[in-house]
């Protein structure tokens, strides 16, 4: 029976985290241009969501790293309220290609589907799709040349080994995902990291202590902030209609540090 309790519990944090008709519908109502793009890195097509900016002069890019559950409604309404904030928000969809006919996150459906693809990605792969896309958009005519990027989840994992294999980014926001675990690839980061955690996510947070370790040896930038009460993933939860305080709290909290970063970088 407890078993059974479990299974069931992780179905419900799975469908909460696919079922997203909120994020849609806020989307629906943007006043801001956004769009599908296809990047191209070789032969491969990065199916992206791009969002604009309502602003005078030329704006700084941030390529959003997506969770788990692939390019998702809540992740396209981050590129949205990026925009909002006065930036280029990029989204790709990593899963592009990988769905039978070549189809991405929407034709993969499920979300068991959805993880199982993820878990084959080459690590190569995503970093040549992230290079395509942050060369694409650091050359759109509205864009200033500056990128940043910013993952949630597994995306918060993955932005911080960007940082690694990509030089020319001005900082990495990394959200409750683990860093990288080797002196050698920490040395090649040249940006700033910012990491976002949920006091409630010790899975996580028991990785922070290595990363500051091997940051620090190295000289590099990290700065760790753990909201306390709040569980993994509260940059979606926190927005949800169902959101606990806590969530919501770390949610409002981390959106004004985001902005901050993205100010000064």
């Amino acid at each position: 029976m407890k078993t059974l309790l479990t299974l069931s519990f992780g179905l419900l944090l799975a469908l909460s985290a696919t079922a997203q008709d909120w994020a849609k519908a806020r989307l629906e109502k943007s006043p801001r241009h956004l769009e599908y793009v296809k990047v191209q890195n070789g032969k491969r097509e990065v199916n992206s969501f791009i969002g604009y900016p309502e602003v005078k002069d030329k704006a700084t890019a941030v390529i959003v790293i997506h969770e788990i559950f692939g390019l998702s409604d809540w992740v396209r309404g981050v590129t949205d309220q990026l925009a909002e904030a006065g930036y280029i928000a990029i989204a790709p969809d990593l899963l592009s290609g990988t769905a039978p006919g070549g189809g991405g996150t929407a034709e993969l459906g499920s979300g068991d589907a959805v993880r199982k693809a993820i878990s084959s990605l080459a690590p190569d792969q995503i970093t040549k799709d992230l290079n395509a896309v942050a060369e694409y958009v650091s050359k759109l005519p509205s864009c200033n040349g500056k990128v940043i990027v910013m993952g949630f989840c597994w995306g918060g994992g993955q932005s911080f080994r960007y940082a690694t294999n990509n030089k020319n980014i001005k900082g990495a926001l990394a959200f409750y995902g683990t860093g990288p675990d080797k002196a050698a690839d920490i040395a090649r980061i040249q940006a700033p990291v910012y990491g976002f955690y949920g006091g409630n996510d010790n899975r996580v947070n028991a990785t922070i202590p290595k990363s500051e370790e091997l940051m620090k040896a190295a000289g590099k930038t990290y700065e760790p902030v753990i909201y306390e009460g709040a569980g993994h993933g509260f940059m979606r939860a926190g927005e949800a209609p169902d959101a606990n305080e806590a969530n919501k709290k770390a949610r409002d909290q981390a959106w004004i540090r985001i902005k901050a970063i993205l100010k000064k970088s």
